[in-house]
């Protein structure tokens, strides 16, 4: 009888203060509603010993108890995320392990590898079933803002490639090239030679078939290869949705050995997500906790000021900067939807456990975009130092004209 008193009277309180379309089913029968207004939400409690999660709702409590399996979530993902959310910042307060914690990691080749294919080897059908059709997993470009998911990826690749000014005979160098789109629309594009790594085994799989399918092994190479073992120079130089592995501490090592990397007169492209904390601090309310420990083991997002500033230590000077952050959103709501139609065989495919972590996280990531706790910039760049008549004298006079217009396709 103690825990059931107890959660009553917290959900009594909670429901003066927040009114959420909530209601919580106990392994007793009896029904807790927070809100007047029919449910969006229903949190089955099967045991006492799931009460803990809901006492203290951090979103790391709340999600673990989701995750193993300790409580049954009814309603749909942005809904879940939504009101999980408001009971945390409504019921806790930003501090102490709530606040935006900035984690001391560990690093080294080694384990920078095995946290990669934690979350990219999960397998290339589990990625299928919710990414486009050239599995591009990092930020789409919605020039108009209806385009598919499809589409605004390929309108992604085409305006990082006019960002760094392709000519004729350039090298392209692509760190954490994923499965491969970006390297393949290059070549097919502008018929330059694109040497494209990663740390996933599953990545260089299904990359070095689709550019053998493609008829590009003449000008692709793709290494399961470190950043830090690559030698240079190139003209060329893309890296998305890669720098969140490297590690707050190594960012000036990194921007360094993109420098290294670059050929005199290059040109360099870091697209990546941000943390809108100024001191580089992770999400709220044990968000980051969550990732943490199920989806991005060791990710760290620094502040934009702090890449900023590494990118200077490490010899480079910045000359463009673009914020995506409502394109992500988009796109992982996208994909969440993808998820969600595909719930059947995503789940036979990796498991009940596995459906869940992703299914939170993708509606998680929609909800951190849309507050401005992440946010996502392009940040062009080349060797510190240039004579300025190197420089281009607006934005737009990166556009590129070398581009063959009937490579139109990355298809796979």
């Amino acid at each position: 009888m103690f825990w059931e008193k107890r959660l009553e009277n917290w959900a009594q309180d909670v429901k003066a203060k927040l009114d959420l379309p909530l209601r919580v089913d106990l392994w007793n029968g009896q029904q807790l509603s927070f809100s007047h207004a029919l449910p969006e939400v229903i949190v089955r409690v099967p045991h006492v010993s799931a009460l803990s999660c809901l006492l203290t709702p951090s979103l790391s409590n709340l999600g673990s108890a989701y995750v193993e399996g300790k409580i049954d979530i009814e309603g749909k993902p942005s809904a879940i995320i939504k009101i999980g959310n408001a009971l945390a910042s409504g019921t806790l307060k930003m501090e102490g392990k709530f606040a935006r914690l900035v984690r001391k990691v560990k690093r080294s080749k080694e384990k920078d590898k095995k946290d990669i294919q934690y979350h990219y080897d999960v397998s290339n059908d589990f990625y299928k079933l919710w990414l486009d059709e050239n599995l591009v997993y990092s930020c789409a470009y919605f020039e108009n803002g209806n385009e598919d998911l499809a589409t605004a990826q390929i309108k992604k690749i085409d305006h990082i490639l006019n960002k760094i000014n392709i000519q004729p005979g350039n090298t392209l160098l692509d760190i954490g090239c994923g499965w491969g789109a970006l390297v393949i629309r290059a070549a097919q594009q502008y018929g330059i030679k694109c040497v494209g790594i990663t740390l996933s085994e599953n990545q260089v799989k299904h990359a070095k078939e689709q550019v053998a399918k493609a008829g590009l092994s003449h000008l692709i190479e793709i290494r399961l290869q470190d950043y830090r073992d690559v030698v240079g120079p190139f003209d060329r130089i893309t890296s998305v949705g890669m720098f969140e592995h490297v590690g707050l501490k190594n960012l000036p090592t990194y921007f360094a050995t993109i420098n290294d990397l670059l050929a005199q007169g290059g040109m360099a492209m870091n697209h990546g997500i941000t943390s809108t904390d100024a001191h580089s601090g992770e999400t709220p309310y044990g968000n980051g906790e969550f990732i943490e420990k199920y989806v991005f083991p060791n990710g760290e997002l620094p502040h934009l000021s702090l890449a900023l500033k590494s990118m200077q230590q490490g010899g480079l000077e910045v000359v463009d900067i673009e914020n995506l952050r409502r394109h992500y959103a988009k796109t992982c709501e996208l994909w969440g939807h993808k998820f969600e139609e595909n719930s059947d065989q995503i789940k036979q495919l990796v498991g009940d456990r596995r459906h869940r972590i992703w299914r939170v996280y993708l509606a998680g990531c929609v909800h951190a975009f849309n507050q401005d706790w992440i946010s996502l910039y392009q940040v062009v760049c080349v060797k510190s130092g240039a004579h300025p008549s190197q420089l281009a004298w607006a934005r737009n006079a990166n556009t590129n004209s070398n581009a063959n217009p009937k490579a139109n396709s990355t298809r796979h």
